[in-house]
């Protein structure tokens, strides 16, 4: 596996595991347990240490079914990511998020907590401030957002006294200045990321399964000119930025192995020029 720096004492895997829709989507659905947590162990058997989840998946049963995968691995050897939901960024409300999803994962800290979602509703001084607390009482190591612009981020800073170190977005060769909720992503957000040491968590970033298959031209041709697949092109775009990481999903040995085919190589310039330039004004 390759690292990034998150900060000056933790670094973060180039590629993790994404689990949106492993335990269901916005509603619970055990369906496919026992298929999730064989992915996840997997992944980590494979090399994959970092594990991307959310409350808001499957309402707490994505992260239920990492706390069961993660049983018997060595919990310092992993970096666990967890988010809370818009709803609930009041003080007492992210405070009690959090422990919930200790008690799914079960463990006793996650590595990185983010705010989900932005929700202008609630001010940003009150999550942060809880944020900070978390901190404190070691219920988390490091704190971030998700779906943030360079405005959001830079409010969020001031509330907190810790450093804001990583922003998750939609960002792919398919979203590059439009992605959910944030927009002018290479113009500003990773611009401004990467100024100011703070690491972009690429979800979605083979764009739903669209940058698995063949069908674009300039992909095509770089996969069998580097002797890749276009997924590992799609990936390794993204990981060759500085500052920039990737959480695929993927729930079988085959495209676990394929993500993992993204790195210990990199795209040379001409190549990496002509994927700015044939999809550089494209948008997913």
């Amino acid at each position: 596996m390759e690292f990034k720096r998150l900060t000056n004492t933790t670094k973060i895997p180039v590629i993790g595991l994404g689990t949106w829709t492993m335990g269901g989507e916005r509603e619970t659905n055990t369906t496919d347990d026992k298929k999730d947590i064989h992915a996840i162990r997997t992944a980590i058997e494979l090399g994959i240490s970092h594990i991307d989840t959310a409350e808001m998946y499957g309402r707490g049963h994505s992260e239920e079914l990492v706390g069961e995968a993660i049983s018997g691995f060595d919990r310092k050897g992993l970096f666990i990511t967890t988010k809370v939901s818009p709803e609930h960024l009041r003080h007492d409300d992210v405070i009690a998020s959090a422990k919930a999803s200790l008690r799914r994962l079960r463990t006793e800290y996650v590595d990185l907590y983010l705010v989900h979602i932005p929700n202008p509703e609630i001010p940003m001084k009150e999550t942060m401030k809880a944020f900070d607390f978390l901190v404190e009482s070691g219920l988390i190591r490091h704190i971030g957002v998700s779906n943030f612009s360079v405005e959001q981020m830079k409010e969020a800073q001031t509330h907190t006294q810790e450093k804001i170190v990583a922003n998750q977005i939609e960002y792919n060769l398919l979203a590059r200045n439009q992605g959910m909720l944030t927009s002018n992503m290479e113009s500003k957000i990773i611009p401004y990321c990467q100024e100011n040491d703070i690491v972009v968590i690429a979800w979605c970033p083979l764009a739903r399964g669209r940058l698995l298959r063949s069908g674009f031209e300039i992909l095509d041709e770089l996969a069998e000119k580097n002797s890749r697949t276009q997924a590992q092109i799609a990936i390794n775009w993204l990981i060759s930025q500085k500052s920039v990481v990737a959480i695929p999903k993927a729930s079988n040995v085959k495209h676990l192995k394929e993500n993992l085919g993204a790195i210990g190589w990199r795209l040379d310039k001409e190549d990496t020029s002509r994927l700015d330039g044939e999809l550089g004004n494209t948008n997913s």
